[in-house]
């Protein structure tokens, strides 16, 4: 799985071939086949596990934060990660690809979810008042669109300056 995302982060989805998985993984194409009979689902499958594990990553992580700001800062690290720009590169194929397209909504719902809940947890949000949800829905909007801003430029410094000011607004609406 790991292979799989490294290739989708150093190659893009044109450069990512079963083939070279296998390779890098130090499996035999044939045991790659018996799991993934396509390239869509090896990758989607490997994204999701990869996505999984972040989120558990993350979630491990949140012991020493506390406060708006730390939050919101630590999620949008975690979207400036390569498994963004591994889910970007198939967000991008299955704009085009029909098949890799349900693989993808499926698992873009499944980790947009749990990543949903997750920073509900983290931000002790009550989903509950007006304004609640659609803040914490904004706010993942909002570092995703951060970390594609920072795919061709290191645009870390103005990231970190938005992501200030965001938070502030943040706890005013919390």
């Amino acid at each position: 799985m790991e292979a799989t995302v490294e290739c989708l982060v150093e190659r893009g989805w044109s450069g990512t071939t079963t083939t070279l998985v296998a390779e890098r993984a130090g499996v035999s194409r044939g045991a790659q086949l018996h799991h993934f009979r396509t390239r869509g689902e090896l990758v989607a499958a490997a994204v999701e596990h990869v996505g999984a594990e972040s989120v558990q990553q993350l979630r491990e992580r949140t012991g020493n934060v506390s406060g708006t700001r730390a939050v919101v800062e630590m999620i949008a690290d975690f979207y400036a990660s390569d498994l963004f720009t591994a889910a970007l590169e198939l967000w991008v194929a299955a704009r085009t690809d029909p098949e890799l397209k349900d693989l993808v909504i499926d698992l873009q719902h499944k980790l947009g979810r749990e990543t949903h809940v997750l920073a509900l947890e983290l931000l002790d949000a009550d989903e509950s008042k007006p304004g609640v949800r659609e803040a914490v829905q904004a706010t993942l909007d909002l570092v995703r669109g951060l970390a594609l801003a920072n795919q061709l430029t290191d645009d870390s410094k103005r990231r970190a300056h938005v992501v200030r000011h965001w938070a502030k607004m943040l706890e005013e609406q919390l």
